[in-house]
């Protein structure tokens, strides 16, 4: 597993890194400890050094299982990035200081830690970006030890530039995918220019990049891909890239003849994202150690050929930028 920095005076993770949205049992299939221990044990033992999870994940549970599997295995070298801004008792506009290190001290007794490697603002509303006294309160955790470093979970792109005005700001986490490139045009350089680590949430576009879907999928009622499949719940961006599902399976089924033979499409995706500078580190969820080891190997893939890239970028901007919903 190759290692990136995360931005300018960041800390180093790893390329492929583990969302953990799915050990908080909110959608799909419920996973317990020892399924979830699995899990982050096979993340550890393929060089995963960088878990990504929220404080409204299981309203907790994701933290208290990663906290518990790090000490139990004294792990000191994996990085935890949560996440503030999400919570009924904040959304969408309840936001106070007091709010905030509230949550920041559940996380740190949640996750065992005394200092939270990166807090990142859980798509937060763009009004409150606007505000950027929210940042004031980060600086002030970070100066206290509470969190080494801050960032911001954005939907679109102008969110992402207006957490750029901000002093000290280490990252954002974006949706980017073969489906969703938008961000590369302005965002990603700009990140690139300013020092800023890129996370990469949703590189697989909730599973339509991994091939195995078809129009006769049915997901779980409790499944975001169910409820969430036109931008019912929240932004039709996070399900499926903003696609309706049977475009997405169209369109996927188109890519496979793009792929080249050595590889399977998921591969290509993650490659896709990796062969990009700007990005730190690639966050796709696993419901199983299988998944986790299949994402990990994308590492060590050969980047892309130039002509390759070429028509990925010609077939999004032909066949999918017009049928994408959300914020963006």
């Amino acid at each position: 597993m190759k290692k990136r920095q995360l931005g300018t005076n960041g800390f180093e993770v790893s390329e492929v890194g583990l969302g953990c949205w799915q050990l908080g049992g909110n959608w799909g299939k419920e996973i317990n400890k020892e399924d979830a221990f699995k899990i982050l044990n096979e993340a550890v033992n393929n060089g995963i050094t960088f878990f990504d999870t929220a404080d409204v994940y299981g309203d907790g549970k994701s933290e208290e299982l990663i906290g518990e599997f790090l000490e139990k295995n004294k792990l000191s070298n994996v990085k935890i990035a949560t996440k503030f801004g999400r919570g009924a008792q904040v959304f969408p506009n309840k936001y106070t200081e007091t709010a905030l290190r509230n949550s920041v001290d559940a996380s740190r007794k949640r996750l065992r830690l005394d200092c939270i490697d990166l807090l990142q603002l859980h798509c937060i509303p763009i009004e409150e970006l606007k505000k950027g006294e929210i940042f004031d309160w980060l600086r002030a955790l970070q100066k206290e030890g509470k969190i080494r470093h801050f960032g911001a979970s954005v939907e679109s792109v102008e969110e992402g530039l207006l957490c750029f005005e901000q002093e000290n700001l280490q990252s954002l986490q974006v949706i980017y995918n073969i489906f969703r490139q938008k961000l590369k045009t302005e965002l990603l350089p700009q990140a690139q220019n300013k020092g800023v680590g890129i996370i990469v949430r949703l590189p697989l576009a909730s599973g339509l990049l991994t091939g195995k879907f078809n129009e006769n999928t049915i997901f779980n009622s409790d499944d975001h891909r169910n409820f969430n499949k036109n931008g019912e719940m929240f932004n039709a961006g996070e399900t499926f890239a903003g696609l309706p599902f049977e475009k997405g399976i169209a369109l996927s089924n188109d890519l496979k003849k793009l792929c080249p033979p050595n590889l399977s499409i998921t591969e290509m995706a993650l490659r896709w994202l990796l062969d990009h500078e700007a990005v730190s580190s690639v966050i796709p969820g696993a419901s199983n150690p299988k998944q986790v080891n299949s994402n990990a190997k994308a590492s060590n893939i050969d980047p892309l050929s130039a002509e390759l890239i070429d028509e990925l970028n010609t077939f999004y901007k032909t066949c999918v930028h017009n049928h994408i919903r959300g914020s963006y």
